[in-house]
């Protein structure tokens, strides 16, 4: 037969009891009704789990085995339960978050460190992504969130800024620009200049590109990289300079300082969570809470 939870209550109760009148006062039921619900239990396993004595109720081999198993048996259901009502909180379950380059050197630990604070429960796995990939992951729900820039319109896609960077030139310490408090595009002419993200969607590289065609600067273009890491650190071998975002800052390579970037047309540069549209997850619904309480807050920059 198969056992329900109720059946496993009732049997519980008048285990711990030893009597059917004391067990039905407790569970709220009248006694007859208890009796019968026992002695169909026992019919239906076959066996019998009481042995019924002028004080009460002793449970048979049969009856401690079965306690044994009922015990467990709804500790897990109770424990299902829970887990159930935390998840539909969000304060359970997994939230897979698509990363890329200079978003993991300050801002998005910062995000998910408060996340994981408040919702340890919560599992975070995290995957490293290009622009293309994290929109394909999400719509293919390889990931709930994703963390870029220059995110394009799209009618599936939710896109929230979280902060606007300002933009850096990361540059050689001994170059003779480096002495200077700031840098605008007519001091990058003719300076070797390392791009990045190369990828066919558009990026900082592309901004980059457009900013001294519009300035009318000549653009020398040394490299062109996949990452803020690889940049800075071709920076940092000599190859040339590399406009980058603030957070790049943080990234302690020897040689390399960092001008703030003067132009009127290339100030900053935001960097946005996006999402899928319509998605109910209460993990995402609670992590976009803290993601739009740090957007609220003047932040201070790490590091």
């Amino acid at each position: 037969m198969d056992l329900d939870l109720r059946d496993m209550r009732h049997f519980l109760v008048v285990a711990e009891e030893g009597h059917v009148g004391r067990a039905a006062a407790r569970l709220h039921l009248s006694q007859p009704p208890l009796t019968r619900h026992i002695q169909a239990l026992e019919e239906s396993l076959g066996v019998p789990l009481f042995l019924r004595t002028p004080k009460g109720m002793t449970l048979t081999e049969a009856g401690r085995t079965l306690l044994e198993e009922a015990t467990n048996l709804l500790a897990l259901a109770q424990q299902a339960a829970e887990r159930t009502r935390l998840a539909g909180q969000g304060l359970l379950g997994r939230l897979d978050v698509g990363l890329f380059g200079s978003g993991v050197l300050d801002v998005i630990p910062r995000i998910l460190a408060r996340f994981h604070q408040a919702r340890p429960e919560v599992k975070i796995v995290l995957h490293n992504l290009t622009k293309t990939e994290q929109l394909q992951a999400l719509r293919e729900r390889r990931i709930t969130v994703g963390f870029n820039r220059l995110v394009p319109e799209a009618a599936d896609i939710a896109v929230e800024t979280v902060l606007r960077e300002p933009l850096m030139v990361a540059i050689a310490a001994s170059d003779s620009l480096a002495v200077r408090p700031s840098l605008g595009i007519q001091d990058l002419a003719g300076v070797p200049l390392i791009l990045y993200p190369n990828e066919p969607m558009r990026g900082l590289a592309q901004e980059v590109s457009d900013v001294f065609r519009a300035e009318g600067v000549p653009l020398r273009v040394e490299q062109e990289v996949e990452d803020v890491l690889t940049a800075v650190a071709l920076v940092s071998a000599g190859f040339g300079a590399a406009i980058t975002t603030q957070s790049a800052t943080n990234l302690r390579l020897p040689g390399v300082t960092f001008r703030p970037l003067h132009s009127h047309q290339l100030k900053d540069l935001e960097l946005s969570c996006l999402y899928r549209k319509g998605d109910a997850s209460p993990v995402l619904r609670a992590f976009l809470d803290v993601v739009q309480t740090f957007a609220a807050t003047p932040q201070v920059r790490a590091g």
